[in-house]
């Protein structure tokens, strides 16, 4: 009978599985978790020690989660996790973003709503339960991806006591002065008939056709009388074609020297840029040419050119930001459509206009191309400026354009009446706050010190149903905006037995506490302003709205996010706490991760093929595997992700395991509190019971003794 050498041996024992059948056995450790209540038995252990509170950045509630989540769930449930194993209490409470345009626009496409012909109510009800939906969907699947925290008790910005508390943060910085509504070009989305913030752009490359335009001269105020006005002509460059007709002047640098050319085989003289004449005569096939005369640009102040294709001038003015870098020089300049343009026409005491709707269609103003879309227009007016002579030359160019982050149409600039935050009375103190911060990495204080210094205004309006309303009235008597501490508490509580639908099913009056009276002129009847906040005002008040600074929260300790966030949640919160509040920065550290990409290192697109699916690597691999993604990936860049990525990991995981596992045999019939003693020991574990250092000294001691007596 052979002999069964298996049993002499003392072989490691272990019930671990070699295998982890992970997507099969992680559901039952989960059960198990939520049964011992792991989250609240971990605050009872650390109760009383030292708060780190990281407060979740919230995700809009308006799909199912993607890789991006996963990896920043994961990040933060590492990072609560070791802290709460360092001893510190760890509260983590969850949040979603739930009001806007990402909302409204992903409930349109999805059920084909004809939200114009549906009340506001009905439509507001409609988002607020999609909204629910999709929480509920997003937290299944972090809670499966074994995120811990407070899942009972989430914040989202649609709730009652979040919508008022945010309208106490508006009345705040209302009542610090930050807050005005004024007449100015912003960004406008034509597609969702909105304006956008900054962090609400995305920059594409887009083909245009870029051109030099002749304005003819109309009033040179008498100081170019030796020159024959009717063939002088200014000439300005644009990449916007459609723009032309809000053109109301051109701006020149006041002390850049300006050149009147002669083209040797043309009568026509064109005024432009000395120092870009070289360039601009090449460009309208000009090789041979004179400068007659040179003048600085403040010579040419206040004159009257011709608009090329409609009846009215165009008034020549002078601006320090026209540049010699491309163009001609002579800046067309259309307070309508820009930033600047306003700002120059606005000191000159020029008239605003505003030639284009909020669908993107050309106004009357524009003479034949009213009702025109802005892109259709373009090869139009190029076609008619070139039956009139006015097209100096064009070129086909690519260029850098703004788009709607969320329907990925190029958008507009277009000047609306909007309410603004005024953030230059505060820049100063905001700046100052990042000093508080620990940045990681470093530069991180840098970039946001550097876009706040040089943002414009904030434009918290939004023409959108589904938001929480800004909670200003108007007094019918003298047509002033009111907004002061009373009106603002009887607001918010109302909102916070009612919620924010209250705004549209009561009158002004119900709103109002009884017997209000405008504090401007005494009157007492108004109207409720229309617009709603925008969304960044919803998840910047989150610090203040979901933290509590009555409970300890405020600030916190940690904000991780995407590089994005410099220009949305880590700038919004910031703005809010300083703005409002009047505090410092809400947050101790400010940590940032990269993108999530493909295997390539490309961005996933659904339209590429290249996108990864969460759920999908649960199901083949499980969650664990995501996880061990998320640890052992370098996140301070983008991170790249893909099903041969997650096939390697697997192998990986395969090789801790059956280390772990081989440990674990190794201890089997292990009792740390029955240890063999020392004299009760087997001759072969004495030997295994001497330090190495030790028993390695002792025997060169011997060595020596021993050479030493022969």
């Amino acid at each position: 009978m052979a002999q069964k050498y298996d049993v002499t041996l003392n072989l490691p024992k272990t019930d671990f599985p070699m295998r982890a059948g992970l997507p099969k056995r992680e559901p039952e450790m989960l059960k198990h978790w939520e049964e011992l209540d792991i989250y609240n038995e971990m605050l009872k252990k650390n109760e009383g020690k030292p708060l780190f509170n990281l407060h979740d950045g919230p995700p809009f509630s308006n799909g199912n989660i993607h890789m991006g989540h996963a990896l920043n769930k994961a990040l933060k449930d590492f990072i609560t996790r070791s802290y709460a194993m360092r001893g510190y209490y760890t509260p983590y409470i969850p949040g979603w973003d739930n009001h806007g345009m990402p909302i409204e626009s992903a409930i349109i496409k999805e059920q084909k709503l004809n939200h114009k012909a549906m009340s506001v109510a009905d439509f507001r009800s409609a988002c607020e339960a999609y909204a629910e939906k999709y929480i509920g969907i997003q937290m299944q699947g972090f809670k499966r991806m074994g995120v811990i925290g407070d899942w009972e008790h989430p914040y989202k910005t649609m709730d009652k006591g979040f919508e008022a508390d945010e309208v106490r943060v508006f009345g705040k910085m209302y009542a610090n002065g930050h807050i005005y509504k004024g007449l100015k070009p912003v960004y406008w989305c034509a597609h969702d008939e909105t304006a956008l913030a900054e962090a609400e752009i995305e920059y594409h490359d887009d083909p245009c056709t870029t051109v030099y335009v002749k304005f003819p001269m109309n009033d040179d105020l008498g100081k170019l009388s030796h020159l024959d006005l009717s063939k002088l002509k200014f000439v300005i460059w644009t990449t916007t074609i459609w723009t032309l007709p809000g053109n109301l002047a051109i701006a020149l640098h006041p002390y850049e020297s300006y050149a009147i050319v002669k083209p040797d085989y043309s009568d026509e003289l064109f005024i432009m840029a000395e120092a870009l004449t070289e360039k601009v005569m090449g460009i309208g096939g000009y090789t041979s040419y004179k400068i007659l005369e040179v003048h600085p640009g403040s010579f040419f102040e206040n004159m009257l050119a011709d608009h090329p294709f409609l009846p009215k001038t165009s008034r020549l003015l002078l601006a320090d930001y026209v540049t010699m870098d491309s163009g001609t020089g002579c800046v067309h300049t259309a307070p309508g459509f820009g930033a600047e343009d306003y700002l120059t026409c606005k000191s000159y005491g020029m008239d605003m206009v505003v030639p284009v709707d909020d669908q993107g269609r050309h106004t009357d103003y524009a003479g034949k191309y009213a009702g025109m879309q802005t892109e259709e227009s373009n090869p139009i007016i190029l076609n008619d400026m070139k039956e009139a002579g006015s097209l100096f030359a064009s070129e086909e160019i690519v260029h850098s354009y703004p788009h709607c982050w969320r329907c990925k149409h190029p958008i507009i600039f277009r000047a609306t009446p909007q309410w603004f935050c005024s953030v230059d009375g505060f820049k100063e103190e905001a700046v100052k706050a990042c000093d508080d911060v620990r940045w990681l990495p470093a530069w991180g204080k840098e970039r946001l010190g550097a876009m706040i210094r040089e943002r414009a205004d904030w434009c918290i309006s939004r023409q959108r149903r589904w938001g929480l309303p800004i909670p200003v009235f108007y007094c019918s008597d003298c047509g002033k905006p009111v907004c002061t501490e009373e009106s603002i508490e009887s607001v918010a509580s109302i909102f916070e037995e009612r919620g924010s639908n209250a705004w549209f099913e009561l009158e002004a009056e119900e709103l109002l506490p009884k017997a209000f009276v405008c504090p401007h002129c005494g009157g007492v009847h108004f109207t409720k302003e229309t617009d709603t906040l925008d969304g960044w005002f919803d998840s910047g008040s989150t610090h203040f709205c979901a933290m509590k600074r009555d409970q300890g929260f405020w600030p916190s300790t940690m904000y991780i996010e995407g590089g994005d966030q410099y220009r949305g949640w880590f700038q919004s919160s910031l703005l809010v706490a300083v703005g409002a509040l009047g505090m410092g920065s809400p947050y101790k550290e400010c940590l940032t991760h990269g993108w999530t990409v493909d295997g390539e290192g490309k961005a996933m697109h659904k339209s590429l093929g290249n996108g990864v699916d969460p759920s999908e690597i649960i199901a083949e691999f499980g969650a664990d595997l995501i996880r061990l993604w998320a640890g052992s990936a370098d996140y301070h860049v983008d991170v790249r992700c893909s099903k041969e990525i997650f096939k390697q990991l697997s192998q990986n995981y395969l090789k801790f395991r059956n280390t772990a596992r081989y440990c674990l045999g190794n201890l089997d019939g292990f009792d740390a509190d029955k240890l063999v003693k020392p004299e009760e020991m087997a001759e072969l574990d004495k030997l295994g019971n001497h330090p190495p250092e030790r028993t390695h000294r002792e025997g060169r001691q011997r060595h020596t003794t021993t050479t030493s007596t022969m």
